[in-house]
């Protein structure tokens, strides 16, 4: 199975281009489009700058927290491919992808083996789970051995405080792409020498299968 990987919280465009035109670029790159509580937040207008570069062999995702209708219909034009959707009621969740027409992740919060069991409320809807912590903004973990042995019937994408320096070998057992923001920051700043080493370390792991 091919690792996939998704970087977060991109909000520079330096880092963007970066990541874009890197030998082996990411399959996702996500922003932040209406969460002001993350120090990763973009706002509109800037938003529409970073998006005016060619993702090339990259997707790119909208992390959206419980959207309002007015930051939907603002960057419902923007060539996004995904929405990441978090705190959205199913109904929600519905009516966001027909209307807007974009696949969606859906992000399941866990903080127990319990918390996992809600992924079969978005079965018919979703295109990816994420499972991440309840931290969202502040990069905090959860047991990723919760995951383990669960056949599910989608994509899985995972979330929660991944470090650089993880053995994501562990990790292809029990998912198809690992997101990562926070791991690759220093001084809460995207940190080229941290992607570096991580887009290689994926890349990596893929010639070993």
């Amino acid at each position: 199975m091919i690792m996939k990987s998704k970087i977060c919280g991109v909000s520079d465009l330096n880092t963007l281009n970066y990541i874009i035109d890197h030998t082996y670029p990411p399959q996702f790159i996500g922003f932040i489009a209406n969460y002001p509580k993350s120090k990763r937040y973009v706002n509109k207008k800037n938003l529409k700058k970073l998006l005016k570069i060619n993702k090339k062999k990259s997707l790119y995702v909208a992390v959206l927290v419980n959207p309002e209708k007015k930051i939907l219909e603002e960057i419902k034009d923007l060539p996004f491919d995904y929405y990441q959707l978090y705190n959205c009621e199913l109904d929600q969740i519905e009516f966001i992808k027909k209307k807007y027409s974009k696949k969606i992740i859906t992000a399941i919060t866990v903080e127990t083996p319990e918390d996992v069991k809600n992924y079969k409320l978005y079965k018919d809807i979703t295109d990816i789970y994420l499972f991440d912590s309840k931290g969202y903004e502040k990069s905090r973990s959860f047991n990723h051995s919760y995951i383990e042995n669960i056949n599910f019937d989608k994509e899985v994408m995972l979330a929660g405080n991944i470090q650089i320096n993880d053995n994501l070998e562990k990790y292809k057992k029990k998912v198809d792409i690992i997101d990562i923001s926070g791991g690759l920051e220093s001084a809460g700043l995207k940190d080229i020498s941290k992607i570096e080493i991580f887009l290689n370390k994926i890349q990596n792991l893929n010639n070993e299968a």
